[in-house]
């Protein structure tokens, strides 16, 4: 049976001693966690380790023994070592040495209690013993495809890597400290320490505080119930703006939260919020600056309103287009005209509406642009809002056409089951047989001739409508889709990534160091960083919007049909 021993590559130089790890008797492993340096008292050890396991959870105990000399192995301190074993009793008992400058390392085994002892095949295994403990070990994602040896394995490592992990009280005792035990493991030099961060961590409590007590307003404002009238509830749920501080009110409720993270998921959660928001609200105070600088607002709203009453003017040209024969098509005169003079008329009105409001488009957009100070999320959000202000015309003229033509299809698939003998049956859902009197054909043939003849009129105009309107929301659409990029973004989890990749681990690889006849294996234990692909999809954050669960059939049957499709409705929303 092969006998595997993970040894700490930052114990190699320590001096001879006594190893503390943990034996993992499922694995036949022993994984070391550190070096205990004479002089020590027996007792004073045991005490010190069983306070260890009541704290960790971890069954640390004596191994084995450590020789390391730089001049001939030394018989006294040989058997000495040996002598060890029957003071902490351990089967078996490890013994490590490492002769001289030799590459090779010896490593054996002893087996006092055991009548029949047993040669086994040993491998001495190398790790980073800090790598090992600050990283995560992440389980696959392609569970499907994951074999159960391969599963088998995967807790084995994840054994070894909670060993290491929880063993941070071990840690905390080096070999400067005044007391009876003194280790040598990868904090042996003194506990990592960080003033900026010390005190980092006494000012973020009053802040935290203070955020809470904003934040406590601020929810106890938006659940008024003031808020829940019908114009100002109807507005909250309608704009993206709104959605989006209400997205964003949640991830600072979740940053300044009091409660401890549970897991490394949900610390890398809070950490990938926090770094998002720092890096929004950074990128909106670049665009606000922007703004602010050689009085951009002005030349914006002086832009603003001629560009308003061209598109205008453009409408207006393809409605006269529209109006006469387009393309050479044969439409009803009547219909067109009336519906051509509508149009017009709603884009009358529009024209008269922007100039009523050119007076206060720069006092409106100087304002708009202090909303970048909350991030350029909110900013983005409040330009689709603005788009979809400014496009209402187009919206009012694609639902116009959209209702009519809808009416128009429905109406010809009802009048042709009346020619087939069918009707549909609203109670079950289905077309059943159905017998018509004379005068209920005559009717019918009579409107159905009415509606087919009148179709491609009012089916150009939705066309052309239904197009402009695909337009405008192709634009909202990217301007969606770059905000639920920064929102679900985690860049904290990728900057770790790139700076310290052994944080997030998707396994680990062991490369031969030395192998010889007679002696140990050597390997050395190195971690596989996870790809980026997979640090994406393991911590996105999640985002308010959804796409549009429609496939590409269902849209094209909706637009066919003349259904509103509203391709980025949130959640919860109902449609018309």
């Amino acid at each position: 049976m092969v006998l595997k021993v993970f040894f700490p590559s930052c114990c190699a130089a320590a001096e001879s001693s006594i190893l503390i790890g943990r034996w993992i008797s499922e694995q036949n492993s022993a994984v070391i966690l550190a070096v205990l340096h004479f002089p020590f008292i027996p007792v004073q050890v045991k005490q010190y380790l069983s306070e260890v396991q009541q704290v960790t959870k971890v069954s640390v105990s004596v191994l084995g023994s450590w020789s390391n000399s730089k001049q001939e192995k030394e018989e006294s301190l040989s058997e000495f070592l040996e002598d060890l074993g029957t003071i902490f009793s351990h089967e078996p008992w490890i013994q490590i040495g490492k002769e001289g400058e030799s590459r090779f390392w010896s490593c054996s085994t002893l087996q006092k209690h055991s009548n029949n002892p047993k040669e086994e095949e040993i491998i001495l295994i190398y790790y980073d013993q800090r790598k090992v403990m600050l990283s995560h070990l992440h389980p696959p994602l392609d569970t499907a495809s994951f074999t159960n040896h391969r599963a088998e394995d995967a807790s084995k490592l994840s054994a070894i890597f909670d060993t290491v992990a929880k063993s941070k009280m071990l840690f905390m005792t080096d070999r400067y400290d005044d007391g009876p035990i003194k280790l040598t493991h990868w904090q042996s030099d003194g506990v990592e320490a960080s003033i900026i961060v010390e005190l980092l961590k006494q000012a973020s409590v009053p802040a935290c505080v203070l955020l809470a007590f904003l934040l406590s307003l601020i929810s106890g404002v938006c659940r008024s119930r003031v808020l829940k009238l019908w114009p100002l509830s109807f507005l909250w749920s309608k704009l993206s703006t709104c959605e989006q501080l209400r997205h964003r009110l949640q991830h600072l409720q979740v940053i300044i939260s009091s409660r401890n993270a549970q897991s490394q998921t949900q610390l890398m959660r809070k950490a990938n919020i926090f770094v998002s928001l720092l890096v929004d609200v950074a990128l909106g105070l670049l665009l606000m600056s922007w703004l602010y600088r050689k009085n951009r607002i002005g030349h914006l709203a002086d832009t603003l309103i001629p560009v308003a009453d061209h598109v205008a003017e453009e409408l207006q040209d393809l409605l006269q287009w529209l109006m006469g024969a387009p393309a050479g098509l044969k439409m009803n005169r009547a219909l067109d005209q009336v519906l051509g003079r509508f149009f017009l008329y709603h884009i009358h009105l529009w024209i008269s509406y922007i100039h009523l409001m050119s007076p206060f488009i720069e006092m409106i957009l100087w304002y708009v642009g202090l909303s970048a100070c909350l991030g350029l999320t909110v900013a983005l959000c409040i330009l689709s809002d603005i788009i979809a202000l400014l496009t209402f015309h187009i919206y009012c003229f694609y639902v116009y056409g959209a209702r009519l033509y809808c009416l128009k299809i429905y109406g010809l698939s009802s009048l042709w089951r009346l020619f087939r003998g069918k009707k549909w049956n609203v109670l079950r859902q289905r077309v059943d047989s159905c017998s018509y009197d004379l005068d209920q054909l005559f009717i019918g043939t009579l409107l159905f001739t009415i509606l087919l003849f009148l179709l491609p009129t009012t089916a150009l105009y939705y066309l052309v409508f239904t197009l402009l309107r695909l337009l405008v929301v192709i634009v909202q659409g990217l301007i969606h889709l770059l905000v639920d990029l920064i929102d679900s973004l985690p860049l904290y989890s990728i900057l770790l990534r790139l700076c310290r990749s052994y944080r997030l681990a998707a396994g680990v690889k062991f490369r031969v160091l030395e192998q010889q006849d007679g002696k140990p294996l050597r390997l050395l234990m190195q971690i596989n960083p996870l790809s980026y692909s997979s640090v994406v999809q393991t911590y996105r954050l999640p985002t308010y919007s959804c796409y549009p669960k429609d496939s590409w059939a269902s849209l094209c049957k909706k637009l066919f049909l003349g259904e509103l499709i509203y391709p980025w409705k949130h959640k919860g929303e109902k449609q018309d």
